[in-house]
């Protein structure tokens, strides 16, 4: 029972999503239009891509990146900007959650070590806010943009194009908070103009969070389901010949993203190589993910199929599909929103603009952001509710003025 509870607190989704399926075969039987609700070629591009993702984070590629880059801040805004700016950018390819779950642990060591600890809750505000908005320009930025792209079956330009807008006033958002929150002076006192940057120690010149990133008392802090996987090699240890078939690998499951490539070639192309190469990849997939999209297409499928339900739901949508997807999303998060409102409308602009801003406002409008939340409470007294009241204030102010624009946009 202990385990089967456990299993329900940590995968909260897909056991609303599994009941929700459940409950809605009861009022729609199983027969052969069942077969048509599963989307199996968004299933299959997850697959690949998070296994792919999951083989470059193995070989410290993501690490290293941010270390190198925050080893040469010489200011608490230089340190600011780094950490937010590395999350928004590198989401874009990787995913919000996987941008969270390798940098946060890093910036919560380097704001540690830049003496710059009473800014921690707000720059994880911050990072997952830039990972939640970064993630929305691109196909493969997050699981709802994967599957509303293949749904809708626009063109990669046209959903660049119509993303882009968003993105650039995020950024430009973004900068803005940085450059009046934070300050430009020394984050480490006179010592730090000695060394490159700013979280280098003062007496040896060693990069601290090089040294000390991935030290037992970090492998401890990230251990309760936020980082439960062995620290990364360094960058110079990893083997050439596996970072090439991971960036091939990667490479050709965006040819499939972008249709040039037949997916079921890529996954088996994928499955043959991560198989051979390392197998424990494999086993790091989300599987709950993809269960929860399977189930949550059945619910939908059979939703729809209500002639009541989807003439209230269609309705709704009609009058204002992104007020309504940003609304959805505040109480089931934005990927079951985005499974759920497809259903009901053809507006995929709408439904992806609406779905994307949607991941700002409560902690569970997009379940990465509580990849953050556990992040920052471990180990911190009283560190949950005042970190709630960051994010809450800063994905308001940012809700709005995104929300905002979209209106005026659409205008």
């Amino acid at each position: 029972m202990q385990r089967l509870r456990d299993f329900v607190r940590r995968e909260v989704v897909l056991v609303v999503a599994i009941v929700l399926a459940a409950a809605s075969c009861i009022a729609v039987p199983p027969d052969a239009a069942y077969s048509a609700y599963i989307d199996w070629h968004t299933l299959a591009l997850l697959f690949c891509l998070m296994a792919v993702v999951a083989g470059l984070r193995s070989l410290g590629v993501l690490d290293s990146m941010g270390k190198w880059l925050v080893s040469r801040a010489k200011s608490q805004r230089a340190i600011a900007f780094a950490l937010v700016g590395i999350v928004f950018f590198v989401s874009m390819a990787v995913t919000n959650d996987v941008a969270l779950i390798t940098f946060v642990p890093l910036a919560l060591v380097t704001l540690r070590a830049a003496g710059m600890e009473g800014h921690a809750l707000l720059v994880a505000a911050l990072m997952t806010v830039a990972a939640n908005l970064g993630s929305m320009l691109t196909p493969v930025g997050n699981p709802q943009n994967l599957y509303l792209f293949t749904a809708s079956g626009m063109s990669v330009s046209r959903f660049l194009s119509l993303m882009a807008p968003y993105t650039g006033l995020s950024a430009a958002l973004l900068g803005g908070c940085i450059l009046v929150l934070f300050r430009s002076k020394p984050c480490c006192g006179e010592e730090a103009g000695k060394n490159k940057g700013c979280v280098r120690g003062a007496a040896d010149g060693e990069e601290i969070v090089s040294r000390s990133c991935w030290s037992d008392g970090v492998a401890h802090e990230f251990a309760n389901g936020v980082r439960e996987d062995a620290a990364p090699a360094p960058l110079w240890r990893c083997s050439c010949g596996r970072l090439a078939i991971y960036l091939m690998l990667f490479c050709i499951c965006l040819l499939a993203v972008a249709g040039i490539v037949d997916v079921r070639i890529v996954l088996a192309v994928v499955i043959a190589t991560v198989a051979l190469t390392d197998v424990e990849q494999l086993r790091r997939v989300d599987f709950a993910l993809l269960l929860t999209f399977v189930a949550l297409f059945v619910f939908v499928g059979n939703m729809v199929r209500i002639p009541l339900v989807h003439d209230a739901v269609a309705g709704l949508v009609g009058q204002n599909a992104v007020i309504v997807a940003v609304g959805a999303s505040q109480v089931i998060s934005n990927v079951p929103a985005a499974v759920l409102l497809s259903g009901f409308t053809s507006q995929w602009d709408a439904l992806i603009v609406g779905t994307n801003l949607g991941g700002l406002g409560t902690l569970i409008a997009s379940m990465a952001s509580l990849i953050t939340f556990k992040a920052i409470s471990i180990g911190r007294a009283g560190a949950k509710m005042r970190y709630l009241k960051v994010f809450t204030q800063v994905n308001v102010v940012f809700l709005a003025a995104l929300l905002g624009f979209a209106l005026l946009f659409d205008l």
